[in-house]
């Protein structure tokens, strides 16, 4: 039995490893690929959270000006014709 665990936990095991070794010997390396784990992880983690916390969406930006209720009047006194 105890083999049978080894055996499953081994590449875990060497995989630790290498992380501590890097994280020793090339510190930026392994850094940019915690932060590169952590990005993903944080896409399905952080909402439950922040809805938890009561985060609401805010309102959408309005993206154009409102049309006023009322008709168009002409511009004049610019001398903006030839």
């Amino acid at each position: 039995m105890a083999t049978l665990t080894g055996k499953l936990f081994s590449p875990l095991r060497q995989t630790y490893r290498y992380l501590q070794k890097q994280a020793h010997e090339q510190p930026v390396i392994f850094y940019s690929c915690v932060l590169g784990v952590i990005g993903p992880v944080m896409v399905v983690v952080v909402p439950p959270i922040r809805k938890k916390f009561g985060w609401r969406k805010p309102e959408e930006i309005p993206t154009s000006y409102p049309i006023p209720n009322r008709p168009r009047r002409p511009v004049q006194g610019y001398d903006d014709d030839p």
